[in-house]
């Protein structure tokens, strides 16, 4: 069985992928928060974002990293 680790990037032929431009559903929560996703519990932290995935799963991310991977949909999309 094949190991990898969070801090080392294998020795493999990687190659680039972008994910798709698919709407999802978010909120941005202002205060602690706990939300049973798929995989347990995750905890939020002021300012992160309450998410709702493309099969209606839910889960947070970081403010940080929602600023870098997502950008918010006008109204109409």
């Amino acid at each position: 069985m094949l190991k990898f680790f969070q801090d080392k990037i294998p020795k493999l032929d990687f190659i680039k992928a972008k994910k798709k431009p698919i709407a999802i559903k978010c909120v941005q929560v202002d205060e602690e928060f706990e939300v049973e996703t798929m995989e347990g519990v995750m905890k939020g932290k002021p300012g992160d974002w309450l998410m709702v995935g493309v099969n209606g799963e839910v889960y947070c991310c970081d403010a940080a990293i929602f600023e870098k991977t997502y950008d918010l949909c006008k109204d109409e999309e």
